[in-house]
């Protein structure tokens, strides 16, 4: 018996490449089954893996088989019931497909559908594919810490592997031809002389032989020049520059007052932490700063902004003063991308929502790459969207804003603020 033992270095995971190819052949069930995992998951199990399960009419290959062959004559009865083209609908029971509901038979029989896992870097794939942060423009950094190397021009030092062969052949072509020169141009002239004292009568043999040794020594020093030179050896110069990067900072405003019901925190919550696991999966130099608001302001903690418990009145622009001071502290305009998200019920106390007006178009909205406002509420709008839809009348390219009726609404409009835009 002959035992075939796998040395490869990926033999745990051979399949990767065959896996690959199914989730591109079902990328549709997967995508479907993720985005509904989303709207029923709870906030701790967000970022874990999935079950999928695949109809299995959809997973039926073609295969090839012998046909009768030979010619066959038949004869079909006629029909008054189809046409050409018309399509036979599918017999009622008795369908054989063992999907797991449906009443009790003493006959026929089928697959169940096809179920498989996949990981949680998988499923993360999936829910995150095609976003990215709109605006984003790259900055240099201070304390650049990656670089990428350049041509620079040439040099008279180096190592041998960067020699430059042209460069260097033309450096000892114009040498060879600065220093033989006037001496190839006196080896010309005595030839010339020569020549014609040979043509002459007479006895010329002392000036023949004098240009004769003349030529000869030119012709030794035009020889002992060399034909290349250290000092002709050119080098191509590579030089380190810092590789600039997009480094970005995400502001997280919740609002946490007292209209704000449980259900309505909860989805607000679970937005949050979507945005959350998206930033921290596709963007390594990027910060969160997480704001709760009622009728004050207060930065807190990623694990304060998602489980405490502080509620009160009503003041959102609270929220934006305390952003735009934080920007002008840590965040300035010409080193960061700025963005920001912001979740409410859409109550705001008296004539505030005119100060969030003029705070998102004078302060903010020039500072940054883009702006979401979501409105958590299936009541009728108020005032704090009516200033905002004047706020996207004037920044319709930086702002945006969606309502939210229930959880089912989040994952949808998660992809929809943050699509991938293209050129």
């Amino acid at each position: 018996m002959n035992y075939i033992i796998d040395r490869r270095l990926n033999s745990k995971k051979k399949s990767t490449v065959n896996r690959q190819r199914f989730f591109k052949r079902y990328r549709h069930h997967i995508k479907k089954a993720v985005s509904d995992a989303v709207d029923k998951r709870s906030i701790t199990d967000m970022d874990k893996g999935e079950k999928i399960s695949i109809p299995t009419k959809d997973i039926n290959e073609p295969i090839f088989h012998h046909g009768e062959g030979g010619k066959n004559t038949r004869v079909l009865p006629g029909n008054d019931r189809f046409n050409t083209g018309d399509q036979i609908s599918r017999p009622q029971g008795g369908s054989g497909q063992a999907s797991g509901k449906g009443n009790a038979s003493d006959s026929g029989k089928g697959e169940d559908d096809f179920v498989f896992q996949i990981t949680q870097e998988e499923f993360l794939n999936f829910m995150f594919e095609d976003l990215e942060l709109s605006n984003m423009v790259k900055r240099q950094l201070a304390g650049v810490d990656e670089f990428e190397i350049r041509r620079a021009g040439y040099t008279n030092e180096g190592s041998p592997g960067k020699v430059n062969i042209i460069r260097s052949l033309r450096s000892a072509n114009s040498r060879r031809i600065a220093l033989v020169g006037k001496k190839r141009r006196r080896l010309k002239e005595l030839k010339s002389e020569l020549k014609k004292l040979e043509e002459e009568e007479g006895e010329n043999s002392e000036r023949k032989l004098f240009l004769t040794q003349e030529m000869e020594e030119l012709q030794g020093k035009i020889k002992r020049v060399p034909w290349i030179d250290d000092f002709d050896l050119k080098y191509n110069l590579h030089v380190k520059f810092p590789i600039p990067h997009s480094q970005a900072v995400m502001f997280c405003i919740m609002d946490v007052s007292g209209s704000m019901d449980q259900s309505t925190k909860d989805i607000a919550k679970r937005f949050f932490l979507l945005l959350y696991l998206f930033l921290q999966r596709n963007y390594e130099k990027i910060d969160v700063v997480f704001i709760r608001h009622h009728t004050s302001a207060k930065e807190v903690s990623e694990k304060n902004f998602f489980y405490d418990r502080e509620t009160g009145g009503t003041i959102v622009s609270s929220a934006l003063h305390l952003m735009d001071e934080i920007l002008a502290e840590r965040y300035p305009q010409s080193q960061w991308n700025i963005y920001g998200a912001q979740a409410s019920d859409g109550d705001n106390w008296n004539d505030d929502s005119s100060t969030c007006y003029k705070l998102m178009t004078e302060k903010l909205l020039p500072k940054l790459q883009y702006y979401s406002y979501l409105e958590i509420t299936s009541r009728k709008h108020q005032a704090l969207w009516h200033a905002y839809e004047k706020v996207l009348e004037g920044f319709p390219q930086k702002f945006a804003m969606k309502q939210l009726e229930n959880a089912a609404d989040i994952y949808p409009v998660f992809r929809e603020l943050f699509q991938k835009k293209t050129l």
